[in-house]
């Protein structure tokens, strides 16, 4: 018996023949490995018996061994469940272990409210709302947000509605019917409800025809600023789902697993497709995966991933067959509601979309050791028409409401990742009003300086032409050899397209490496400039809203804010709460009050 190990051989006679899960620790109680079994006994006999076939992995770590403890469940389906759980809460070092324990972001329509909103969640509960999702990157979801309460009529606010209130300024700006001050009937309001619901699941056709009726109708009764609003709505719709990358429709939803191994590492690759649209896709990078089998690797992996708070689809499209197929069915099936199926598709759409996952996640990996960088650049240069390879990208962006606090962005990409060192944001502080182009000279001019005329191989402009001539006329003005040196595209939305520098322009909206890479550096700037707009944004309205006030200077400010911790909770308060803050008084609350 080695120093330090507990009886285990009588231990052993102990454990039931039952499902559950089973740990291993070592001489320090440290949980060394968790595991499932259907049947306890017999699996934790395996790895003792003297006979037992062991790989290395597995016999390296049964050296360590000193005890094991073991949980049994009713199922081999809540076994399951247990040893995800137990996985995250540990990560035993001989287990498979996601790195990324985040859980990603859904848009959830409260259809179980009598008013229904709109809201951005990352725990999901069966409350009879409807979730939609999972959104990666997140800033995707926030961007989806925005576009619906921009053009469907549903309120953005979290308010009680049993009481009548006055309308707030999303009612004014036309982007809330203000159901609160009883300005819409419920059955109008769950109309555009129903609108928005159609647009996430991705029900283009009804919704344009339904529009289009509309429209029709309120020409034909001679209501033409109705018309009007439900034309622009049309073509913003449209532009939208030209926008989206369609898979095919008749697929519906699933997810797409492929992976990629070489020698210890491994790559996963997730493709999340809802009603025949891929909406988002992630990578995970797996270390020291060696001896473990690629059907076991898998099932490891699908147990991990949905351990999270994600709602699988109906369908999970892999490329092995993982050996507890019929455990993870019955598992997923419980998460969701319904039946769910892993398959292996032997041909057509679903086998060559396993086939674009593995190859995305070989890439993946090869762009972890570098070799991939140099191929994707190559693409670009070919596909791009550029002077040379790009070894480094760089991108610029710019962020407003209506010319005020207006803010440009710049990040960097060099060999598979973002330079956060040589990230530039700045106030815009040469141009008054709503002028882009000259806000996109004047950012590049002035980070040109900052850089020391260091400027990267490859620029990418967020916008179109005429953002993409600005950005040319800045270089020169610049000065230096980067005008003829660096080369020079725009990147543009709706659909994903790239303008370039002799008039030209090529959609990137596939799933091709290099048009993934451009879209994903062009999102990165985008969120770096208006996450800075935002807080400009957000600081510039506090001041204005309290410090302008007669008799709330900047202490008084600081102390409302840190006793409410937002205007919306200010105008919330009674006088008493208002004036029982630190340096008010009554007389100044109730001015307060009156004001906001």
């Amino acid at each position: 018996m080695t120093e330090g190990r507990v009886d285990l051989s009588e231990k052993l006679r102990s454990v039931p023949e039952k499902p559950g899960v089973y740990m291993f620790r070592d001489r320090k109680e440290r949980i060394l490995y968790v595991g499932k079994a259907r049947n306890l006994k017999n699996r934790l006999k395996s790895y003792f018996l003297q006979s037992a076939r062991l790989e290395p992995r597995k016999a390296a770590m049964l050296k360590r061994v000193r005890d094991f403890a073991f949980v049994v469940t009713e199922t081999e389906v809540e076994a399951l469940a247990l040893e995800a759980n137990l996985i995250k809460q540990h990560k035993p070092r001989y287990n498979v272990v996601l790195r990324d324990d985040k859980n990603y972001p859904y848009l959830k329509l409260t259809l179980n409210e009598e008013w229904p909103r709109l809201e951005v969640v990352r725990r999901i509960t069966r409350d009879g709302a409807l979730y939609f999702g999972p959104y990666i990157p997140a800033s995707s979801v926030r961007e989806t947000l925005a576009f619906i309460r921009r053009h469907f009529n549903i309120r953005p606010c979290r308010y009680r509605l049993d009481r009548p209130m006055r309308p707030c300024i999303q009612y004014q700006m036309g982007r809330c019917p203000a159901p609160c001050a009883g300005l819409i009937s419920r059955g109008d309001y769950l109309k555009a409800v129903r609108e928005a619901e159609r647009f996430l699941k991705g029900e283009k056709k009804e919704l344009i025809e339904e529009l289009e009726a509309r429209m029709q109708r309120y020409a034909e009764e001679l209501r033409f600023e109705e018309a009007a609003k439900t034309r622009d709505r049309l073509q913003a719709l449209r532009v939208a789902f030209e926008s989206q990358k369609v898979v095919s429709p008749e697929l519906g939803d699933l997810d797409v697993i492929g992976f990629h191994r070489e020698g210890v590492d491994v790559v996963f690759q997730v493709f999340f497709i809802r009603n025949g649209i891929l909406i988002s896709a992630k990578d995970f990078y797996l270390k020291e995966t060696d001896f473990i089998a690629d059907e076991e690797l898998l099932e490891e992996f699908i147990t991990l991933f949905y351990a999270k708070e994600i709602i699988p689809p109906k369908e999970i499209l892999v490329q092995v067959r993982p050996p507890g197929l019929e455990g993870l069915g019955k598992w997923l099936s419980e998460k969701r509601g319904e039946r769910v199926s892993i398959r292996l598709p032997a041909k057509g759409k679903k086998r060559d979309l396993v086939g674009m996952a593995s190859e995305n996640a070989r890439l993946g990996l090869l762009a972890r050791k570098g070799a991939a960088t140099r191929e994707v650049m190559k693409r670009l240069e070919e596909r791009l028409g550029l002077k040379k390879t790009p070894v480094s990208i760089g991108a610029f962006d710019v962020s407003t409401t209506f010319g005020s606090h207006s803010v440009g962005a710049f990040v960097w990409w060099e060999d598979g990742e973002f330079r956060k060192d040589l990230y530039r944001r700045l106030k815009i502080r040469d141009v008054s009003g709503m002028d882009d182009y000259s806000m996109m000279r004047e950012i590049i001019v002035r980070t040109s300086g900052n850089l020391g005329g260091n400027m990267p191989d490859l620029l990418l402009i967020d916008g179109g032409k005429g953002h993409l001539e600005a950005a040319l006329s800045a270089l020169s003005e610049a000065g230096g050899d980067a005008a003829a040196r660096v080369d020079v595209v725009a990147v543009a939305k709706g659909p994903d397209r790239v303008f370039l520098a002799d008039g030209s322009s090529l959609l990137i909206d596939d799933s091709s490496p290099e048009s993934l890479l451009l879209r994903r550096i062009r999102d990165e700037v985008h969120r770096f400039a208006i996450s800075f707009h935002r807080r400009l944004r957000g600081k510039g309205l506090l001041e204005s809203r309290i410090e302008n006030i007669p008799g709330i200077g900047k202490k008084r400010r600081l102390a409302l804010l840190r006793r409410f911790g937002s205007v919306e909770a200010i105008k919330r308060a009674s006088v008493e709460e208002v004036a029982a803050v630190e340096g008010m008084n009554r007389k100044v609350a109730e001015r307060l009050l009156s004001e906001l």
